[in-house]
């Protein structure tokens, strides 16, 4: 008996054991798991999220404190040096701007004076495996003393002073590649991510621009900045543009950019007397970063020898798009593009994007070229038999000129404004060609708001990428015509698609559309 009571005891002191040591294990894993996911919260925190966890300079970490009272002890050598840098970067700059009735731009004083910066602050980046990506928030109320002397060729002197200085901004710091001996990485690339305070001064040392300082010895060459691919635009048309003239109306023009260089912002011509403009203009643009890089646009009126009078803006980030795809976008223009929501209606813009990237080869895709869609193979027996050398010799994109027949079925519209007393209309639709100014037109379909045409118009394109087709309805009336609105169109899809049939809304109608088909017979094309 007494053996069998020992057994039991002993059976459920093991077993008591055994299930305390279980839930020992499974809640040792389930801190491990909870441990494991904060650090990753953490590691995937914003400056934003610090923020808010750290509202003001007396919650800061002890590590950002320690770091910020040392960077106080360092400000003076780095005012010194960083004073010396800036005046060598921008002077030159500065130089490019210089009117023909200046002399000279140059800093008689510069110095940042007595305050150093404030880190308040940081986030970790998911990156690449061979690199360690980190953002610093820096906040500086400055008070330096900077004096731009300005001269005239006519012996004036301007001196100009900026006496207080604020700034806020997000330092984007790339530790690459990271290396098996210390300091553990072999180079550190820095730049601007944001800027909030100050605009154009540091607009283009924004991300991708970046410094490179090498720490071990090596060739870092590959981490500079360099094109990935191009952006091809098309600049079609623009709406409802927001009339800046007391007298008719504006004459709008677009520039764009995607650095804000001098040299890289493209210009628009200027469309007099129209808030409906059409341009049809393409530009073009390198790429070096496509995850990070945006387009930006900015239409402007065009005011003579007077400065332009700013219209509106946007940007599209270059990561909506699909490389090697075709986009058509409208852009609405807004006042601010910080801060986006503008009640104000200043109009949008109809662009036509496509982003091709270098390929393996160092090659652009471009998808309108037939030799991009060869395999390896193909493109070498090609070019060992292609006559002239020239054309076998370029790595990088020639411009392609297609060529061919476009037909055009006009279907049918549906819900077309009534124009007539007796809530009729008698539309027909003109088509046109806008580069070549080939015309054509419908019959005229008396008493109906929804018309049925089926006519097939033939145009012979000449430059098929440069093209728009417009269809503008209107109503016949005895002693004229009335437009009711207008369908604008590249060729772009019906060169890639061969052959479509889709309906159209009609511009300057509430619900009015129109139903095509379109076909593409391709001729010749001409590679420069």
């Amino acid at each position: 008996m007494g053996f069998f009571v020992g057994y039991v005891l002993g059976f459920g002191l093991g077993m008591g054991l055994i299930v305390g040591f279980a839930r020992f294990q499974n809640i040792r894993s389930k801190h491990r798991t909870d441990l494991a996911q904060l650090i990753a919260a953490f590691a995937r925190m914003t400056v934003q999220d610090l923020r808010k966890l750290f509202p003001d300079d007396q919650s800061y970490p002890a590590w950002l404190t320690w770091l910020n009272h040392h960077l106080d002890k360092i400000w003076p050598y780095v005012d010194q040096a960083a004073s010396e840098i800036i005046r060598n970067a921008v002077e030159p700059i500065l130089e490019q701007y210089r009117s023909s009735i200046m002399s000279s731009l140059k800093f008689s004083k510069l110095t940042l004076g007595t305050v150093a910066p404030q880190f308040t602050g940081v986030s970790i980046i998911e990156g690449e495996s061979n690199e360690i990506i980190m953002e610093l928030e820096l906040q500086w109320d400055g008070n330096p003393n900077i004096v731009l002397d300005i001269k005239t060729r006519v012996g004036v002197a301007l001196p100009i002073q900026v006496k207080n200085i604020g700034f806020t901004g997000v330092f984007r710091l790339i530790f690459k590649p990271l290396v098996d001996e210390f300091p553990c990485f072999g180079a550190i690339c820095y730049s601007l991510r944001q800027k909030e305070t100050i605009r154009n001064a540091v607009e283009d040392f924004t991300w991708p621009v970046r410094q490179i300082i090498p720490i071990l010895a090596g060739d870092y060459s590959y981490l500079e900045l360099k094109p990935v691919g191009t952006l091809e635009v098309k600049l079609i048309e623009a709406k409802e543009l927001t009339n800046k003239d007391i007298i008719g109306k504006s004459d709008p023009f677009v520039e764009l950019f995607i650095r804000p260089l001098r040299d890289r912002i493209q210009t628009s011509k200027t469309i007099n007397n129209q808030t409906n403009p059409i341009w049809n203009e393409h530009f073009e643009f390198v790429v070096e970063d496509f995850s990070t890089q945006h387009l930006t646009i900015r239409v402007y009126d065009n005011e003579g020898i007077q400065t332009s009078e700013f219209i509106g803006c946007a940007q599209l980030p270059l990561a909506e798009l699909e490389p090697g795809k075709v986009k058509d976008v409208w852009l609405k223009l807004v006042k601010d593009l910080d801060i986006q929501r503008d009640q104000k209606n200043r109009g949008k813009v109809h662009l036509e994007i496509l982003y091709y990237p270098l390929n393996g080869e160092s090659e652009l895709y471009n998808p309108f070229d037939p030799d991009f869609r060869l395999t390896l193979v193909e493109k070498a027996f090609k070019h060992a038999n292609d006559t002239d050398p020239l054309k076998s010799a370029s790595p990088m994109k020639r411009d392609v000129i297609i060529r061919g027949v476009l037909s055009v079925t006009v279907i049918s519209a549906e819900n077309l404004p009534a124009t007539d007393l007796f809530g009729k209309s008698d539309p027909f639709v003109e088509l046109t060609m806008k580069k070549s100014d080939q015309k054509n037109k419908t019959r005229v379909v008396s008493d109906t708001l929804n018309p049925e045409w089926n006519q097939t118009f033939e145009f012979v394109v000449e430059d098929g990428l440069h093209e728009l087709l417009i269809l503008e309805v209107y109503d016949h009336d005895t002693f004229g015509k009335e437009k009711m609105g207008r369908c604008i169109m590249t060729l772009t899809r019906a060169i890639l698609e061969q052959e479509f049939r889709d309906t159209f809304p009609i511009d300057g109608t509430e619900s009015g559309r129109l139903n095509l088909r379109l076909k593409w017979t391709p001729q010749t094309i001409i590679r420069d």
